[in-house]
């Protein structure tokens, strides 16, 4: 029997800021199965949150003090935990897998190939690896893949496509990178309901105005594998909520009730 379960997916850019500017009231508002976070830039013991005793938490911090980070609050004890991608070997602390009776949830963030693109080799090696990596989840169960994956796939995505071109973000190559996933049998779930919709976004720079007039990236996603895809019941980009550089992104999604 097939139940609707909340995800929420958000890059905090730094969640002891982040808390300061409101964001235990989105938490509890939301109050999603899958709460699912990015780059909070903070080590063990530097931050205790009371999400309420229901809520589950899953910290993968990187090795370098205020920087990267990875988080997933849930209601759902999961069947194992597994931090980054070989042997739990995950320095920068990018990515969490939990495993559920029918499904993998993976919160992910993507390394950054740099304003001078300098990263961009060591991006593409570990997009590789990554590909690698959910494509072998995905051959026992499915997978739900959330987070800020830095790159906007499509012209759609980001806003002045064209003088964006080749910037960090918006190279060939990280697009191609998506598209691979894509091919490979993981479906965005956005686009899925809204291919032609354009103007929203999931990330605007400091610069002056630039969120007021919305001149921004859609670089945060929810993908999930393709059979998974009949299942999705809503995706939103929840651009409305302040408190970070990103907004939160969710998922509706009908899944086996064991979860």
């Amino acid at each position: 029997m097939n139940k609707e379960f909340n995800f929420v997916s958000w890059n905090v850019n730094g969640l002891r800021a982040c808390v300061t500017k409101g964001f235990l009231e989105h938490f509890h508002r939301y109050d999603a199965d899958f709460f699912c976070l990015q780059e909070i830039k903070l080590q063990e013991g530097q931050i205790e949150l009371d999400l309420g005793s229901e809520y589950k938490q899953y910290w993968n911090y990187a090795q370098k003090k205020g920087y990267s980070g990875t988080a997933i609050f849930t209601k759902h004890e999961p069947l194992s935990v597994h931090y980054g991608i070989e042997q739990n070997e995950e320095p920068e602390g990018r990515i969490i897998t939990l495993e559920y009776e029918s499904f993998y949830l993976i919160t992910v963030y993507t390394p950054n190939a740099k304003r001078d693109l300098s990263r961009l080799p060591y991006r593409l090696e570990w997009e590789e690896r990554f590909a690698e990596y959910v494509t072998e989840l995905n051959s026992n169960k499915p997978v739900i893949i959330c987070g800020d994956l830095n790159v906007a796939h499509l012209d759609i995505d980001v806003k002045n496509a064209k003088s964006n071109i080749g910037n960090s973000g918006f190279t060939f190559e990280e697009r191609g990178c998506m598209t691979s996933l894509q091919q490979r049998g993981f479906v965005d779930s956005f686009r899925h309901l809204y291919p032609e919709v354009e103007d929203r976004f999931t990330w605007w720079s400091f610069m002056a105005k630039v969120r007021e007039r919305n001149i921004g990236w859609r670089i945060d996603y929810f993908l999930v594998s393709e059979q998974l895809k009949s299942g999705i019941v809503e995706a939103t980009i929840e651009d409305h909520v302040m408190g970070s550089d990103h907004c939160p992104v969710t998922l509706k999604l009908q899944l086996d009730e064991q979860a």
